[in-house]
């Protein structure tokens, strides 16, 4: 159940350029927390900006209590975010939202992550392996600074494979290509985050094969709890050619491949 606390930061990393790991002390939400969720923090004390910034959990401990996310430093609320120190306390709400669904989830899956998408893919990872699943992660970014996580991926009992737009490392392209290579190989899940234009290829390339999927979403968001509507997204409806508009933060972030519907 979610609820608004402050938590200590323990720390504020810096991983490149522009993405960060925040560490804080957050007993409850460690206790609570699932593969998916997210996080809504007041980025700075006072009300500029009025809004909180939505963050998926990237790792939670719940004997030590605490949880950690990963940001991309983009506008003032992240700027304001990076300038927090280790020791100030922190407005939080959470964990929110509807995380990943891991029942009756096949023997061999598939994570793809793209960019900061790979936040809420590290955990699930290590749940899906603690469940005994055969995994692959295939992750990707622009370049070879950008791809976060790598370390930590490799210490895992998992099939890692790489993918940068420019080359500098792995394959040279999209991610998404990688994916299509796998799905031939009996992989029976996709499981996916990371930007719209990635996850509508994934949509497009597990629909074709065959293959159930879940998508991450991400939305610009308000209260974060379903109130103000302002993180909608198009779903189908379960009879009919039509759509209804549901809510990124509360019916989802997760949500089937086979039920959203992209903008063109």
């Amino acid at each position: 159940m979610a609820s608004q606390s402050l938590a200590k930061i323990i720390a504020n990393q810096q991983l490149n350029s522009k993405d960060y790991r925040l560490l804080i002390s957050a007993p409850q939400i460690a206790k609570e927390a699932q593969v998916g969720q997210f996080l809504h923090l007041q980025c700075k004390e006072g009300i500029d900006p009025l809004l909180r910034r939505p963050f998926s959990i990237h790792d939670y401990d719940r004997q030590q209590g605490e949880v950690a996310i990963l940001y991309r430093v983009l506008g003032k609320g992240t700027k304001q975010l990076l300038e927090r120190r280790p020791g100030q306390e922190i407005d939080v709400l959470g964990p929110l939202g509807n995380g990943f669904d891991l029942t009756n989830t096949a023997d061999k899956v598939v994570l793809v992550a793209g960019g900061i998408g790979v936040a809420p893919l590290v955990p699930l990872a290590k749940e899906l392996i603690e469940l005994d699943k055969e995994v692959a992660f295939l992750l990707g970014a622009a370049n070879e600074l950008e791809l976060l996580c790598m370390g930590e991926l490799e210490q895992l009992p998992l099939q890692l494979k790489v993918a940068t737009i420019d080359g500098s490392l792995g394959h040279q392209g999209y991610v998404t290509e990688l994916l299509e290579e796998l799905l031939a190989d009996s992989y029976g899940q996709v499981f996916a985050c990371g930007p719209e234009a990635m996850l509508a290829a994934v949509q497009e390339i597990t629909l074709k094969a065959g293959v159930e999927a879940q998508l991450s979403l991400e939305k610009r968001m308000g209260c974060g709890t379903g109130a103000c509507l302002s993180c909608v997204c198009k779903v189908k409806v379960q009879q009919g050619s039509g759509f209804e508009y549901q809510r990124v933060c509360s019916e989802g972030p997760v949500f089937r491949a086979d039920e959203v519907i992209f903008d063109e």
